[in-house]
C-alpha cells in the first residue's frame, strides 16, 4: 500500500484521470473510445507501438483469421481480399494505419515499474520517466509476457542451439542440421511447417492442441462459425465456462491462401513426430507414449466442429455443393517412441513453442488467482478503477483478436466514464462549503 504520509513531492506528480498501460491494439482501442467520451487519459508503452507485431512474428507469419474479421474501432479492413489472410507486414501496416488515424496520447519508451493505490483509492504509478497518479488504470499489456522454457533446457549440451518461438524469424537463423520443435499449438505447428517447407529435417514433440479445418463445405470454417453465432458467445455462456480461457488454440494456417495443418501428412513427408517431451537424461530426449492420443484428439476436434457445421447447414436448409465428410487418418504411428538419442538424431537446434506465462508483478492489487491470471468480469476487476483488456476470452472468443477487442474497449470505456463521474462528484462533495 502506498505511503500516504509522503513529502510534498507527491503533490508535484503528473495526474491523469485514466492511464492505460500498453500500446498495442487493445490499449489503443481503449484510447479510441476514451477520446470519443472526451476523457483525459495517457497511454504508456514501454517499447514502441505494436512492438510485439514488429519483433515477435516469423517472416512467413499470417493471420489465421480472415481479413474481414479485422475490425478495430473506426478501422475495419478495407482491402481487396476480405477472405484472405494478412501477412506479417500487411498486419503491421494495418495496425500502424490504425495508430496514425487515432493519434492517441501515447508516451513510448516508458516502462511502468510499479502500480499501487493509497488509502483513498488513488493509483500511483512509478515509471522509467518518473511518478504519475491516476483515478483509474487500464492494463492493456496482454497476458503473454515471459516465454516459457523448461528447466530441462539448462541440461542440454551447449552445442545445441536453443530459441523460443518469439525469437524465430526463418530457417536461416538456425545452424545446419535437424531441428526439434517442442509444442504443436498454433506457433509450433506453423513453425514446424515453415522449417519443413524450407527443407529442414524436423522432429516435432506434440502436445494436446486441437486442430480445425481451414475450409469445409465451400466456406472458411471461421465464416461458418460466425454464421452460427459462436463468436458472440460470452465466456459465461460457454459450456466450459471460464475454463475455456485455459484451452490451447486450434492449429491451422492462413499461409498461401489458407489450408489445414495435418501433422500426419507431415509425417508421411519425413517429419518425425513424438508425444509430449518430458525430460533429457543426459543422452536421450524423453517423451510420453501419447503421440497416437494427441493426433486422435486433434482429429476428433476437427470432425466434431465439422459435424456441428453439418447440423447447422441441415437446420437452416442451406444448399452446398460439397456434402458432409469425415476426416480419415492417412497415417498412424507404428509404435510409440519414448526416447530419442540426441547425438545420433542430428538435432542441432531446439525451438521451444510452448507458450508464455503472465507477469503482473508490477501491479500491486489483490485481483489475481493462483496461476497469476487476473480475476475479472469482462475486464472489470473487484478493485475499483482497475481494468484489464486484450486477454483471451476476456468476454468472447474475439476478445484477444482484432474482431472483438473494440467491443471490449467500448464496454470498459463506458464503465470508466461512469466511475470518473463518481470521482468528480465525490471530489466536489469533499470541498468545504
Amino acid at each position: 500500500m502506498w505511503d500516504t504520509n509522503m513529502s510534498n513531492l507527491k503533490q508535484a506528480r503528473t495526474h491523469y484521470p485514466v492511464i492505460v498501460v500498453g500500446g498495442g491494439q487493445a490499449g489503443l482501442s481503449v484510447s479510441y473510445y476514451l477520446k470519443q467520451l472526451k476523457l483525459d487519459h495517457l497511454v504508456f508503452e514501454k517499447n514502441s507501438l505494436m512492438h510485439g507485431w514488429k519483433t515477435e512474428r516469423w517472416d512467413s507469419f499470417t493471420l489465421v483469421t480472415p481479413n474481414w474479421q479485422c475490425n478495430l474501432p473506426g478501422h475495419p479492413y478495407d482491402g481487396d481480399d476480405p477472405k484472405g489472410f494478412m501477412t506479417r507486414d500487411e498486419t503491421l501496416d494495418y495496425l500502424n494505419t490504425f495508430a496514425s488515424k487515432l493519434n492517441a496520447p501515447v508516451r513510448e519508451g516508458v516502462a511502468v515499474n510499479k502500480v499501487e493505490t493509497d488509502a483513498n483509492g488513488l493509483y500511483h504509478l512509478s515509471t522509467s520517466e518518473g511518478d504519475f497518479t491516476a483515478d483509474q488504470v487500464v492494463v492493456a499489456s496482454g497476458g503473454y509476457h515471459i516465454p516459457v522454457i523448461p528447466r530441462m533446457a539448462e541440461r542440454l549440451p551447449e552445442s545445441v542451439f536453443q530459441m523460443h518461438s518469439a525469437q524465430y524469424k526463418n530457417a536461416a537463423q538456425l545452424p545446419e542440421g535437424a531441428v526439434l520443435v517442442v509444442g504443436s499449438g498454433q506457433s509450433g505447428a506453423q513453425i514446424a511447417e515453415d522449417l519443413h517447407l524450407a527443407g529442414r529435417k524436423v522432429f516435432l514433440a506434440t502436445g494436446d492442441a486441437p486442430r480445425v479445418s481451414r475450409f469445409y463445405r465451400g466456406k472458411d470454417v471461421v465464416e461458418w462459425l460466425d454464421d452460427m453465432g459462436y463468436y458472440r458467445i460470452s465466456v459465461n455462456e460457454h459450456p466450459l465456462g471460464k475454463n475455456v480461457r485455459n484451452n490451447t488454440n486450434h492449429y491451422v494456417t492462413g499461409r498461401d491462401g489458407g489450408r489445414d495443418i495435418d501433422l500426419r501428412k507431415f509425417a508421411q513427408e519425413g517429419m518425425e513426430l513424438y508425444g509430449l517431451m518430458t525430460d533429457y537424461d543426459g543422452e536421450n530426449l524423453v517423451f510420453l507414449p501419447n503421440l497416437t492420443e494427441n493426433l486422435d484428439k486433434a482429429d476428433a476436434t476437427l470432425n466434431n466442429i465439422n459435424a456441428r457445421i453439418d447440423a447447422w447447414i441441415e437446420q437452416q436448409g442451406i444448399k452446398t455443393e460439397e456434402g458432409p465428410s469425415v476426416y480419415t487418418p492417412s497415417w498412424a504411428p507404428e509404435k510409440e517412441r519414448t526416447q530419442l538419442n540426441l547425438a545420433e538424431s542430428g538435432i542441432t537446434s531446439i525451438l521451444w513453442c510452448i507458450g508464455f506465462r503472465p507477469d503482473f508483478g508490477w501491479l500491486d492489487a489483490a485481483v489475481f488467482n493462483g496461476q497469476g491470471h487476473p480475476k475479472h468480469d469482462r475486464g472489470v476487476t473487484n478493485q475499483p478503477g482497475l481494468y484489464f483488456i486484450g486477454l483471451p476470452w476476456l468476454h468472447t472468443w474475439g476478445s484477444g483478436r482484432f474482431t472483438s477487442v473494440g467491443q471490449d474497449a467500448e464496454y470498459l470505456s463506458e464503465h470508466i466514464a461512469a466511475y470518473q463521474r463518481r470521482v468528480k462528484t465525490t471530489a466536489v462533495e469533499a470541498v468545504p462549503a
